[in-house]
Formats: structure tokens, C-alpha cells, sequence
């Protein structure tokens, strides 16, 4: 759990006046007790009014409220909307991680914006995503987070299939159809996968990035070969 997000569990676990043991946060935030005395400093030292001491316990005025945020009628739009999409089409963890975005952001929100929030009319329906496939981007959104290998048989368009073993640079979303680029060591070249027709992944070890082999490499590449501008896809990207 990130660090902001902690002290944000934190601030909701005192509201309210509940008295809490360093003990019983650090259980619940799976943390040791000595984070959780620090988090509670820097909440003091920056101003949230928590009460208590080490052995105490520590609570927090009722009436204290987080402050809220200030979000543009399409900026709500945008976020819900987003969260919406992910949580239909991307990942498991992907979607748990966007169902938990809103409502961290709704919790300081202000009314009128909560209100804005849950009028958003754009929906999305995970009809046509198989679990293997969320289970998929997940699994390949972590190696490339980690900057591991990635090894998984694939089959092609016309089901003849191969072991590869790339080093997973980005998902992209086509709208039904998720890919994965990465450079193949089969290929010794970049390529694309569809998400659906890996099976049997397997990630590690490590990889140390190379020179000609980046996501930034394979943009060029394309803007090289088919003169698309590298600006125009960014925006495309998972990652």
C-alpha cells in the first residue's frame, strides 16, 4: 500500500471519534507499529487533529472532514467514466484498483459533486471479457511494472502455435481486444500479441533494459515505418 493511501486509511479509520491502538491499525494496514506512529506524527505535524499517545490509543474529533476536491463537471465525468471502462475491461486487479479510486475520491467530495458523480451516463458491460484474459493483464501489467520477462505460449491467427519469451514493454486497449508489445527473443525484434491467445504465463527473471529495445524505440520504429506521429499514440498506451 502506498503511502498516501495509508494515511488515507488511517484519517477514515479515526473519523467518527472510534478510538484505535497503533496495535489494531498496524493489523489492519498490514504495517509494523513504528509506521504507524510515524504516519500519525506527520498526520499531526500537517494538521488533521488526532489525539492520543503510544499505549492510548488514538482518536479524532467527529466533526473533522477531510477537505474536499474540487473537480470540474467533466473532470467527474472523465474519472467515473475511466473508472467505469477499467473496471468493465481491464484486469482483476486493475478494476478493484478503480472501483477503490472512487471511493476514495467521492469520500471528499462535496455534495453537489457527489451528486455530479453519480449521474454520469457513460456504462460499460464486461459481456465480452473472459476471467482468463483479466487474469492475463494483470499478470503481464506486473511484469512490466517489475521489468521482468514474460514467457507464454501464444497462437497465432491461425492457431499455430509458439513459446515465446519477451520483455513486456506496454498493454494497449483496441476497444474488445487488449495487446501486449514487448521485444521477442524468438524474433529478436519487437512485436504484438493479442491478450487473448497467451496462455501459460509465467514471469521472471529481471531483465536489464537495453539500448534499441524500449517502448520509446519501438515508437520511433513505428512513426519510422509508417510515418505515424509518436504524439497521437501516447495517449493510447496502458503502459
Amino acid at each position: 500500500m502506498r503511502r498516501a493511501d495509508r494515511l488515507f486509511q488511517i484519517v477514515q479509520l479515526l473519523r467518527g471519534g472510534r478510538r484505535q491502538t497503533a496495535r489494531t491499525l498496524a493489523e489492519r494496514l498490514e504495517v509494523s507499529e513504528r509506521t504507524i506512529y510515524r504516519d500519525i506524527a506527520d498526520l499531526q505535524g500537517s494538521g488533521v487533529p488526532v489525539e492520543g499517545e503510544a499505549g492510548y490509543g488514538y482518536v479524532m474529533d467527529d466533526g473533522y472532514e477531510l477537505p474536499p476536491l474540487m473537480f470540474s463537471k467533466s473532470e467527474i465525468a472523465a474519472l467515473v467514466a475511466g473508472a467505469r471502462l477499467i473496471r468493465a475491461w481491464g484486469g482483476i486487479e486493475m478494476a478493484r484498483g478503480a472501483e477503490e479510486a472512487l471511493i476514495k475520491i467521492e469520500a471528499v467530495l462535496d455534495d453537489e459533486a457527489k451528486a455530479r458523480a453519480r449521474s454520469v451516463s457513460v456504462q460499460s458491460f464486461d459481456w465480452y471479457i473472459a476471467d482468463e484474459v483479466r487474469v492475463n493483464l494483470d499478470v503481464i501489467d506486473g511484469a512490466v511494472d517489475r521489468v521482468e520477462k514474460l514467457s507464454f505460449d501464444y497462437a497465432d491467427k491461425d492457431g499455430a502455435r509458439t513459446r515465446r519469451t519477451i520483455r513486456p514493454l506496454v498493454l494497449n486497449f483496441w476497444g474488445r481486444v487488449w495487446t501486449c508489445v514487448g521485444w521477442c527473443e524468438l524474433r529478436d525484434d519487437f512485436r504484438m500479441f493479442r491478450v487473448d491467445r497467451m496462455t501459460a504465463l509465467v514471469c521472471g527473471p529481471v531483465y536489464k533494459p537495453v539500448r534499441g529495445q524500449s517502448l520509446r524505440d519501438f515508437l520511433r520504429q513505428i512513426e519510422a515505418e509508417d510515418g505515424v506521429s509518436l504524439s497521437g499514440m501516447r495517449g493510447t498506451w496502458a503502459r
